[in-house]
This record gives structure tokens, sequence and C-alpha cells, in this order.
């Protein structure tokens, strides 16, 4: 994140000091009483814009809240040499077998040739997403910062636009809008990425009715539409069990050896660290198992699957720019005597020691990257069987689509 679209935090070296120093105990204590792993309550809900293919609205406990709109417009795809499908072969839309539901379940051979001929068809240039954000312009370097890191995510995976392919001829482009209402109280990335998840998955594409050799003929039915990210035939009527979900992007801070989920604002300002990690489910091996005809296995093993580690970025946290505080033996008021120069004052703070500044409650601002420990262990607790991304992915299904 570039500094520029920090939104500083007026804090004096004295509240900074403090909030570091209570964050850095073992348990830390964070100002809002969460637990480490702990996010922000939320109210979720998808479905609530009309005439779109899907959206979704997320509103935190603080009042920060994001819409996401999700729209498919058919596009006539640019002729590609290095790419030849025969239409007459049969690539018909994921969404036909999936409403005949018997279809997919019981003759999986032709739908997995369609799924392996439909691989690395897509392009990026078919997903496009902006993102707004109250006092800022389109082309500031937050908004564009976080739609390129999402539209990064989503398209890691290389399933989304995939998806998108109709014929040789057609595709789908779809267009992701992301509105932020409320000025950014914090660090916006989770809430517009969770709100972007919930969208995608209640993403609807029209069901292809005519041949995939002719040119594209679409179900007026909206009821028969197929899911961009379809449900699991093996999963009962009632689940939102899907054959592979969206990418989401988890915010982690650390302060020392403490790493802490979804920082606040005045979190964010003490930090040492910030990482953003993407990560998806990986459906591999549940689609492998649910290929066996063992339904209640395969149900079972979707609350095991595997997390895939998608992509890490550093965000530069604004701790970096707030000032440093003076220590007792460098302020004339508390008895000290006050340096000549500034090359004293340096020679003054450099020589404290961690333990000292402990003690002494001076804050200095963070220098340097992330530890290599630290670093594996916050991939670790996101990734890791029952971390905290299983258990975002876990309740974010629970939302209704």
């Amino acid at each position: 994140m570039p500094p520029a679209a920090v939104q500083q935090l007026l804090l004096s070296p004295a509240e900074l000091s403090y909030l570091h120093s209570s964050l850095f105990l073992q348990p830390p204590i964070r100002p809002d009483g969460r637990t480490p792993t702990q996010f922000r309550p939320l109210v979720a809900e998808s479905d609530i814009l009309p005439n779109t293919n899907g959206s979704a609205r997320i509103c935190f406990a603080d009042g920060t809240e994001a819409i996401v709109g999700v729209k498919a417009e058919m596009e006539k795809s640019a002729w590609r040499p290095d790419i030849e499908i025969s239409g007459a072969e049969g690539l018909v839309d994921e969404g036909d077998d999936e409403d005949g539901g018997d279809e997919e379940g019981g003759g999986g051979g032709n739908s997995g040739e369609r799924q392996k001929r439909r691989q690395g068809i897509g392009q990026n240039s078919w997903v496009e997403m902006s993102v707004e954000i109250p006092g800022y312009r389109d082309d500031d370097a937050m908004p564009v910062f976080l739609a390129a890191m999402l539209t990064e995510a989503l398209l890691a995976t290389g399933t989304l636009k995939d998806r998108l392919w109709i014929n040789d001829r057609f595709h789908w482009k779809l267009y992701i809008d992301i509105l932020l209402l409320s000025p950014p109280l914090s660090y916006p990335l989770p809430l517009l990425s969770l709100t972007t998840h919930l969208a995608l998955l209640s993403a609807r594409l029209p069901a292809l009715v005519s041949s995939p050799a002719d040119d594209p003929l679409f179900n007026d039915d909206w009821e028969a539409a197929s899911y961009l990210y379809p449900r699991s035939s093996s999963s009962s009527p009632n689940s939102n069990t899907r054959t592979d979900y969206p990418s989401i992007t988890l915010l982690v801070m650390s302060v020392g050896a403490t790493i802490v989920f979804d920082p606040s604002r005045e979190e964010l300002a003490v930090a040492d660290a910030v990482l953003a990690i993407s990560v998806s489910r990986d459906t591999s091996s549940s689609t492998s198992i649910a290929g066996g005809g063992d339904t209640q296995k395969a149900h079972h093993h979707h609350h095991q699957q595997p997390v895939r580690l998608l992509a890490i970025r550093s965000v530069d946290p604004p701790s970096r720019l707030t000032p440093p505080g003076v220590p007792d033996r460098m302020n004339a008021a508390t008895g000290g005597s006050a340096p000549v120069g500034s090359r004293e004052a340096l020679a003054v703070r450099e020589g404290m020691e961690e333990g000292e500044e402990g003690g002494t409650g001076v804050w200095r601002p963070p220098r340097g990257g992330v530890k290599r420990d630290v670093l594996a262990r916050m991939i670790k607790m996101v990734v890791g069987r029952g971390g905290v991304a299983e258990e975002v992915f876990d309740a974010l299904e629970k939302v209704e689509t």
C-alpha cells in the first residue's frame, strides 16, 4: 500500500508505546478486547441488488460497509491461433449438467472432458474490477492498488476466467464493481475481499440452450441459470457445498512475536509488519472422492479441504510514518540532557536496547522487514489445518445464496 494512501491516525508517542506494549504481551490485549484470531462482528447478505448477476453486502460492527455487484456481458472473442477447440465436440455450459443433477453425478466422464478442454482457455482481460472509496478518485493509489490485489487473487486459481468461455467465438465479460459506502476506518482490504467472495458465490450465468457450434442462445428463465461457482452434485439440496470457491484475502499483522488478524486502525499504527495473504480452497481431492460414488465420505471430506496459498503481499504499515518518542535521558524537562545535535540524538536512540525500550516505554517506529520465523507462523496460522482461513470459508458458506 503506498504511504500516501494511508489515513494517518494522530496518536502521541506515549499512546503508540502503550498500544505496542499491550499487543506485545502474551496473550495480547487488543483495544477492542478481541482475541488475536478473532474478526470484527459483521452482518452479511447476498442477492441484494436487482438487475445484477450477483451481489452481496457486508457491514462490520464499526460501521464500515461495502456492497459488491457482479455483471456479466457477452462479448465476441478475438481469434487465437494457439487455441482451437471444435464447438461440435461439445463445450457445453456447466449449468446444463448442474440442472440435470444426475447427468453430472452419474456420467462424470463427459463433464470431466469438457472441464479439461476449458483449462487455460480464459484470459485475464475477461475480468474487470473497479473500487470506489469515499474521498478518493478512481485513479488514486489506494483504489487502484486494492483492485489490482483483489483481481490478482481471483485470477490466481485459473478457474474463474475459464468458466467465462462460451464457445470459440464468444465469452462472458465479468464486471465486478466494489463500493465502500463509508470512509475506511481501517485498511478495507479484508472487507472488500469477503464481500466480493459472497457476490461471486451468488453470481449466476444464463443457461445455454443453443448448440456450442452456433451463436449463443440462452434460456430466459433465471431459475434455470447456473451458478458461476456451481454447487456440488453430491451435496444435499440445502447445502451450499461448491465444486470450487473464489479466493479471499486476509490482513495479518505482527507486533514482535504476536500475530493479529483483522487489525483495527489503532493496531495498524503500531504494527511491525503487515501482510495480505490470499488463499482459496483446494477442492481437487474432494472432487476425486465424490467421483468414487461415496457421497457421505465426500461430504465429510469437504470440511477437511486443505487451504491453498495463492499470493502474499507486503503492506507498508503506517507505523513507519509515526514520530519517535523522546527518552528521559534526552528530555530536559525530566532531568535529562538535550542532545547537542541530530547525530548525538540518533546515536542515543540507536543505542537503546530492546529491554531498555520496554522498560522506559519509549516508542520507536519499526524498520526493516518481517523475520522469517514470524512469516512462517503467519502463513501457518492462515493455511494450516483448522486455521483462520478455514474458519472464514466455513462461516461465509453459511450465508444463504
